[in-house]
This record gives C-alpha cells, structure tokens and sequence, in this order.
C-alpha cells in the first residue's frame, strides 16, 4: 500500500454488523480493519478526504454527506446488476445507477464481469473506473488447521449460502441432495435455504469464524449460484484451501480458475468430483487468489491516483445542492416504492 508523507484518510459509509449476513459486510469490514491498521481510516467522515460507499445501501446518507462535503472525493463499490439474478423489475439498480452519476467521483466494480454488464444495463461510463475483486478476512479464512484430505473416508462437500434466493443456486443443491453418492460423499449445507434437505446435512447461518471452521473441516466446495459480481463465499472457501466446483457463468470462473473446475450442468458435478478427488493436491496447490493486503493496496493506490488525477486535469466535483438533494431522494422513495 502506497505510504505518502499526507496519507489520504478513507471514511466508509455502512451498516457494519457482526451478525451473520451478506458479502458487502464482510468484506467492508476486513478493508475497513485494514485501513485501520495502516493509519489511513478516519472514523469520522468530517475529518476524511475520501468517501467510499457500497452499491445502493445508506444512499440516503451519502446524499446528505455529499451535500455537506461538495468537495470529498466520493468513490463508488458497485456490484450487481441485481436485477440479473433477483428479477427484471428489481429497482435497487435504478438507485445504484442514480448515486454514481449524482454523487461518484470514481467507481470500483468487483469484476469486469460486473462493470461490463451493468455498463450494458445503463450505466453510464465514469471517468475514473477501475476491478478491484474482494478479499475474505485473512486471520479468519486461512489454510491454519486445515483437515488433511483423504480417500480412506468419506469426501466431504460443503456448500453455504446466507441468501435463499432460488437463483442462488438451490434447484443445483436440490439434485446434488437426490443423486450424490452417500456411499462416497457427504455433503453439508451452512446458512438459509428454502429446501429440505433429505440426505444433506444443514445448520443455520454462523459467524465468519464459525463458517471457517466448517469450511475447514470439509474437502471441496460447491457452488451453484450462476450469477455473482465476485462472491464472498466462493472466496472465502478458496482462501480456506478447498478446491471449487462452481457454475460456469458470471464472475466464477475467473475467481476459481486452476484450483477447481466449473460446470454447465449439474451431471457434470459428478464427473468434476472425480476429477477433483484424484488431482485433489494439483488443485488445491493452483489457488492462488489475491489476500486481503494486496486488494487494500490497489484499492488505495486506485483512490490516490484518481484524487490526483481529478485535480491535476482540473475536473469540477460532481454538482449537487440541495435542489439537487430533493430530486435525489424523491427519485429513491419512487424506485423504492415501485419495486
């Protein structure tokens, strides 16, 4: 991470919360813990250079900060587009879409599968843009611990989810439940579904370090959920040391890449987890995700070099007055209210 005589204080606008739940929070966190640790946080948003915000979430508040700071440089974590994987009538786009335009000096996607697709959807380009993917808490998802593998027992699959939307995947564990071979594999299920399991097993949701410690307890990883900016939880079992099994579609297979395989249709888990199982070391040596340190420092050096760049060309912050405040808000109460 870049270390400038004036360091560059970040402020992060979001709901922190230490209870089981989305990617957003967990990831947020480890990069706020970051900040921290290399003199570059400021927990109050008066005394920062830099306001970073997270998709649609406390849109409300950023307006207000954007209000009264016109001349904070504000930058912009996008994921989605929702609306691919949620349904076509998902609103929290159209806001997502609305703060960058009306409040974003830059703009960080976690993959350029997420920047191509939502530029496709409407978005419009910024001038400052940059993938920058996540990077799971490393003092929680490690490979400390880690249970040796091994084909004297039982293969075991784990799969967690904290959302149970259909289209995270479910119909996929769903066929997994009705055709694994027991006789070979178990498999465990961490967090929200709307299926009942018969031969997978299932807990609710734990806190990180509960999912790390299951994650570390099992071999291999599957995940079903074909649409994902850049999933936590696919990351989080990387960093862990499990080989992947995931949907070949969205940001997946670029996250995965050697250490597991991806799949087009759900027979073919069948043949990957051979495949897995006999190479499982091959596999599990190939991953090599960025840790946590290096996704801070290019999330660093990103803003840096933008703040520079904005002054240095002559750029005007982004307009918006208290005219502009209303309009603002009134537009989120409509999408909020017509979806």
């Amino acid at each position: 991470m870049s270390d400038p005589l004036n360091k560059i204080k970040i402020h992060i606008v979001f709901e922190f919360s230490d209870e089981p739940t989305g990617g957003g929070n967990q990831f947020l966190k480890s990069l706020k813990n970051l900040f921290k640790s290399r003199g570059v946080y400021e927990e109050n948003p008066v005394n920062s250079d830099v306001i970073l915000f997270n998709s649609h979430q406390q849109a409300h508040k950023v307006g207000k900060l954007k209000l009264k700071y016109p001349n904070k440089f504000f930058v912009h974590r996008i994921d989605g587009p929702m609306r691919l994987y949620n349904n076509a009538t998902d609103k929290r786009d159209d806001i997502v879409y609305l703060a960058d335009k009306h409040l974003a000096e830059a703009t960080i996607f976690q993959s350029e599968w997420s920047q191509q697709q939502n530029h496709r959807t409407g978005l419009p380009q910024n001038l400052f843009e940059t993938v920058i993917p996540n990077a799971p808490d490393p003092s929680i998802f490690n490979r400390i611990d880690k249970k040796k593998f091994s084909t004297k027992r039982k293969i075991r699959l784990i799969a967690t989810s904290w959302s149970k939307n259909w289209k995270k995947g479910f119909k996929i564990y769903q066929w997994l439940d009705e055709n694994l071979d027991l006789e070979k594999y178990e498999m465990l299920f961490v967090g929200n579904s709307p299926v009942e399991f018969k031969n997978i097993k299932k807990i609710p949701p734990v806190d990180s370090k509960g999912v790390a410690e299951k994650l570390k307890e099992n071999d291999i990883f599957i995940f079903a959920s074909p649409i994902e900016a850049c999933s936590n939880s696919l990351l989080e079992a990387l960093h862990c040391g499990l080989p992947v099994i995931g949907v070949n579609n969205s940001s997946n297979p670029g996250l995965i890449g050697k250490g597991g395989e991806v799949f087009d249709r759900p027979g073919d888990i069948l043949v990957l987890l051979e495949k897995i199982v006999n190479n499982y070391e091959s596999y599990q040596t190939n991953i090599n995700n960025p840790k946590i340190e290096e996704i801070g420092r290019r999330y660093y050096d990103f803003i840096t070099n933008s703040c520079s760049r904005f002054i240095n060309s002559g750029q005007k912050h982004v307009t918006f007055g208290w005219l502009d405040y209303a309009k603002f808000i009134a537009m989120i109460a409509y999408y909020r209210f017509a979806g």
